[in-house]
């Protein structure tokens, strides 16, 4: 049987470290994933670096600036309709951190031992188990 090819998405998600917590994001009502948890982000417009995206889409999600460190894992899930290819890469504030999000209903930060609780979206299930095992690194520099 043959299948035809599935148009690819490619998106970045930013795991935002504060200290030893993590921003998690629930999405909010009305958006694809309603109310699972997610690592913000978005798609990457034609032209741009991870980095530009990812800078760009959290400076719109939650009107925060961040460093992009390096990335921690990467996952692809398929829809229907689309493969999702998605890039997760630590990040830290650089002005101040999020309180609030227009794409969201609820920011939490949490330790690596608490996001397992969470209802997670599928494709954020992977930096999900890198985080929660324990494998991780520190993000101190901007790539």
């Amino acid at each position: 049987m043959f299948y035809p090819s599935l148009p690819v998405l490619d998106v970045v998600a930013a795991v935002i470290v504060d200290g030893d917590r993590y921003l998690a994001c629930r999405r909010g009502p009305g958006r694809d994933a309603a109310g699972q948890w997610e690592f913000p982000g978005g798609k990457v417009e034609h032209g741009e670096s991870a980095a530009q995206a990812l800078t760009r889409e959290i400076h719109e999600e939650l009107g925060v600036s961040i460093g992009v460190g390096p990335m921690l894992t990467s996952s692809q899930t398929t829809k229907s309709d689309r493969i999702i290819d998605i890039r997760f890469y630590f990040a830290h504030a650089t002005d101040q951190l999020p309180t609030h999000s227009n794409a969201h209903d609820r920011l939490d930060w949490l330790t690596s031992d608490e996001l397992a609780a969470l209802d997670w979206a599928v494709p954020d299930l992977a930096a999900v188990g890198q985080l929660s095992s324990g494998r991780t690194l520190t993000v101190a520099t901007t790539v």
